[in-house]
């Protein structure tokens, strides 16, 4: 089975990226400058903080191209329910965009694991399909719970008045499942031809929610559209959970069984 550090290492080489610790206070503000790119002035941490998060031995790592930071992901150690990475935000430049978080996942696992952490976790909007994607299907996390208003209204640039409800998910580091996922996510860009993509049956039983193609540009298109949509999945959402039911992202959809 090719480890998390090869995998890690083949993901940075499709996208053309070095990915690396944050070590130095440039870092620390190049971190900010793109989180605060991506969703306000204002809205993310300031340098001090994550230089602090960094010295501690967290997860915060860097994507470079041709000395440019394009992408950063920051975590931080948890315990509750187990020892675990809390992977709290990660961000890349739109015109970078194209397996650079995808690589920086992996970094983040292959770091954890020399580390003797097994786990990370993470938030995120459950309505972004590119996110579902990466975050189920390409990664292999699996949700673990469903968090209505997460971060209460949080007004930024991307979520404006939007309703801040994510989904958390787990990722098993050193699963089977996972390393799986990943090579098959690989072998999509010709990296590990050997795999293949799994069949998906024709017909799954359970309850199926379609999710919009683009719903960020919903959301920024027509507001009342997009709240209309929110209030349709948290009344397929909060009965899926009361009632103890698991989740797969398959074909563009959530199936609950």
């Amino acid at each position: 089975m090719t480890s998390a550090r090869e995998q890690a290492d083949a993901a940075a080489r499709d996208c053309a990226a070095d990915i690396r610790l944050a070590a130095s206070l440039t870092d620390y503000a190049e971190v900010c400058r793109l989180l605060d790119d991506t969703w306000g002035r204002g809205s993310g941490a300031d340098p001090s903080f994550i230089q602090a998060i960094a010295h501690a031995g967290n997860t915060v790592l860097v994507a470079e191209r041709e000395g440019t930071v394009i992408g950063a992901v920051v975590g931080v150690l948890g315990w509750d329910q187990g020892l675990h990475v809390h992977s709290h935000v990660a961000a890349v430049t739109p015109s970078a965009r194209g397996g650079v978080g995808f690589a920086l996942k992996l970094a983040q696992r292959a770091l954890a694991l020399d580390n003797g952490v097994s786990e990370v976790r993470w938030t995120y909007d459950p309505l972004i399909r590119r996110n579902a994607h990466l975050n189920l299907e390409k990664l292999g996390a699996t949700v673990r719970a469903y968090h209505p208003d997460f971060y209460g209204r949080l007004d930024d640039a991307i979520s404006g008045a939007d309703r801040s409800d994510r989904f958390e998910v787990s990722w098993q580091l050193d699963s089977p499942e996972v390393s799986d996922a990943i090579a098959r996510s690989l072998a999509r860009v010709g990296r590990l031809s050997e795999y293949t993509r799994p069949t998906v049956p024709a017909h799954d039983h359970g309850i199926r929610f379609e999710l919009h193609p683009d719903f960020e540009a919903l959301r920024h298109d027509d507001p009342d559209a997009a709240a209309e949509f929110r209030e349709a999945s948290r009344a397929v959402f909060v009965p899926a959970f009361e009632e103890g039911l698991s989740v797969r992202f398959v074909d563009g959809g959530y199936v609950f069984t």
